[in-house]
């Protein structure tokens, strides 16, 4: 009797763990499209578009713009001092390759002047309620892109 109520036992559980498998893969595969890695979005056009991120510190204010043309790529850093009110930029240019997902920045040229070490970005095209990001695979800072935040906020408005 002993011996069968521990069969039963372990006939339910494994019943069970196959009915929360289901769900459990559902929540991975949601997890995975909010991080952006099970998304197919290699048919998406990112030519012409501009990224935006923007970084407030206590002393300045950080805002950083990526261009993309083609398979060119210009790098603009725009720094904001809280304390004098100046701003500095810093102009980049260098080239793009993007395989599926995966997005290859190699900046070399500042202000059209070779650098001895190009500004190098690793970055993961993602889409979250119809705007496109770019995730820096490094330092998870999300890049924006500039139309889609346009868009999401003028429906906002309304």
């Amino acid at each position: 009797m002993r011996k069968f109520l521990i069969g039963i036992l372990f006939f339910g559980a494994t019943f069970g763990l196959k009915a929360q498998y289901g769900s459990l893969n559902d929540i991975l595969t949601r997890l995975e499209e909010r991080k952006g890695i099970n998304q197919h979005l290699e048919t998406v056009n990112i030519d012409n578009k501009k990224f935006v991120y923007i970084k407030d510190e206590a002393d300045h204010t950080e805002r950083d713009f990526i261009v993309i043309k083609g398979n060119k790529a210009t790098y603009v850093e725009v720094f904001d001092d809280k304390a004098t009110g100046e701003t500095s930029s810093n102009v980049f240019t260098g080239d793009i390759v993007r395989k599926k997902n995966i997005v290859s920045l190699r900046a070399d040229m500042l202000e059209n002047k070779k650098v001895p070490i190009p500004v190098t970005k690793t970055l993961l095209l993602t889409r979250q309620d119809d705007i496109l990001y770019l995730i820096d695979v490094n330092t998870k800072a999300r890049w924006i892109d500039e139309e889609s935040f346009s868009k999401a906020k003028a429906k906002s408005k309304k």
